[in-house]
């Protein structure tokens, strides 16, 4: 088993970024331009690593390394974006590793790209990127290529590539002493104040989880939730809004998330996503992922009324306008607002909230932009379904 956290040191302090791996500040799979980037590099990384997996890893400064932290990402559809554009597209897996400097909210996202021994292109273009399109790596950078001969790697440079991340990854191993470490703190440090349990399977693995724990129509929720696998040091679950129930047997550890959605409130509480850990005796697991969604469905003609209200709103707020006590209420829920009008037919709805971004990140109210990006979360989830 791999300690993930093991796993981004080793690669950091192995050299400059190379054939195999790279690193980036933040990913941003909001627009075009960002999802382009990001399906570029996959790309680049697979068709020069047939042999061995290659990473990506995300909250890095480029220049010294210095481990930032980004926003936890736990969009497991990401999968279903590279199928989307590419064709012969390698598996790959996103994960999120929690480090001890870093705020509760930040994590490292390790993007893990499984070998492929097809040659992957752009079936479709995207951005800047045309169909047909062919990307590998040379050094640190990636660079397109005419035709699929021109790609340089020779067996001497693949096998070299494999031999180097294979040591890579057994100098990652997790032991007793990180795990029992990872268990000490989650429980005794970083948790002690929001009910931290832990609970084995099959003498192998250890979860642990926190949260503030409150009943509604006798269902226990979780709210503020952490999960984390500490053997691999993954973190499972993180979020500020989102209520989530958990459920365990001998074999299986369940999230069932929800979101608490409504028009000026957030009273009713809608299944989201079920998560899902199989966990197998021969220190094997595997994570299955089922969407529950069902959006609330309004009247039309009074939703009309709030979605052009919510357009004033961001109109006053785009031209730096003041906003009453009542408006900056309703900017609260605004994002959640949108989603509902976007769930309900009104197209531009979801346009508009991503043009709204950087107004509603520099609002005073730090709420707002958490507000966003958990309704940003919920519409790729749903996207990529």
């Amino acid at each position: 088993m791999i300690n993930k956290r093991l796993l981004v040191k080793n690669l950091l302090a192995h050299n400059d970024e190379s054939t195999f791996y790279d690193k980036k500040r933040q990913l941003n799979l909001h627009t075009k331009e960002g999802k382009a980037k990001f399906l570029k590099h996959i790309c680049a990384l697979s068709n020069s690593n047939p042999m061995n997996n290659s990473y990506i890893v995300v909250g890095v400064e480029d220049m010294d390394n210095e481990i930032v932290g980004d926003d936890f990402f736990d969009d497991s559809r990401i999968q279903n974006l590279v199928n989307a554009f590419l064709d012969n597209p390698p598996k790959i897996q996103y994960e999120n590793v929690p480090f001890p400097n870093l705020p509760k909210d930040k994590v490292v996202g390790l993007v893990t790209i499984k070998p492929n021994n097809k040659i992957s292109s752009f079936k479709k273009g995207i951005h800047t990127i045309v169909a047909k399109s062919v990307f590998v790596r040379r050094g640190s950078t990636t660079t397109p290529v005419e035709n699929t001969a021109e790609i340089p790697m020779s067996i001497k440079a693949k096998n070299q590539n494999a031999e180097t991340v294979i040591s890579i990854e057994n100098n990652s191993r997790n032991s007793i002493a990180h795990t029992l470490e990872g268990v000490i703190d989650f429980m005794n440090n970083r948790h002690r104040d929001m009910n931290p349990k832990y609970k084995v399977f099959k003498e192998l693995f250890v979860v642990c989880w926190a949260g503030n724990k409150k009943r509604i129509r006798d269902k226990t929720f979780y709210s503020r939730v952490d999960i984390e696998l500490i053997n691999e040091q993954v973190k499972l679950f993180y979020s500020a809004l989102d209520e989530i129930t958990v459920d365990y047997s001998e074999n299986d550890f369940t999230i069932t998330e929800y979101v608490p959605l409504g028009l000026n409130d957030r009273t009713s509480y809608y299944p989201l996503e079920k998560v899902t850990l199989h966990f197998y005796e021969n220190g094997y697991y595997k994570m299955e992922t089922e969407l529950l969604f069902e959006p609330p469905q309004y009247n039309r003609k009074m939703l009309f009324h709030i979605y052009n209200s919510n357009l004033i709103l961001l109109s006053k707020l785009e031209k730096g306008l003041a906003l009453s006590a009542r408006e900056e209420k309703d900017l609260e829920n605004l994002p959640a607002t949108l989603m509902i009008c976007y769930f309900n037919g009104f197209e531009e709805a979801k346009h508009k909230l991503i043009d709204a971004k950087p107004f509603l990140k520099a609002f005073k109210n730090p709420s707002i932009y958490v507000s966003f990006k958990e309704v940003m979360r919920i519409l790729r989830k749903v996207k990529y379904n």
